[in-house]
């Protein structure tokens, strides 16, 4: 088993800056991949960032590349959010999985573990 528990949300105005954490504890064999995933009101969950155990290797969801970061410290993981969007407001959710797939995530896989959520809201 893993448990996860989010930090870091909060409200910030469009054009601003959130830094989430992430911290694993449990099974490390569980923490192969960790990640992000949002649900943003009246929306199915939609998958953000994923990373490696390594950190070597990263992949985004199209519509956040480029203003989202994704790293690593062993079973922390963190999601830098610049220049946000109203549109960015949802429930963020950090996730684990013993395999990793950016392209299974990206098309509608959901990984085995999850944490409990933390809400972000882009005010305009």
């Amino acid at each position: 088993q893993v448990q996860l528990v989010e930090s870091g949300g909060g409200l910030v105005q469009a054009g601003g800056s959130l830094r989430l954490s992430c911290a694993a504890s449990g099974h490390s064999s569980n923490t192969y991949m960790m990640g992000w995933f949002r649900q943003p009101p009246g929306q199915e969950r939609r998958f953000v960032a994923a990373i490696n155990r390594s950190g070597s290797s990263t992949y985004y969801g199209g519509y956040v590349k480029g203003r989202f970061t994704i790293s690593r410290d062993n079973d922390t993981v963190y999601l830098q959010m610049n220049s946000l969007k109203p549109e960015d407001t949802a429930v963020y959710y950090c996730a684990a999985d013993r395999y990793y797939s950016g392209t299974y995530y990206d098309t509608g896989g959901l990984p085995d573990y999850w944490g409990q959520g933390t809400q972000v809201t882009v005010s305009s």
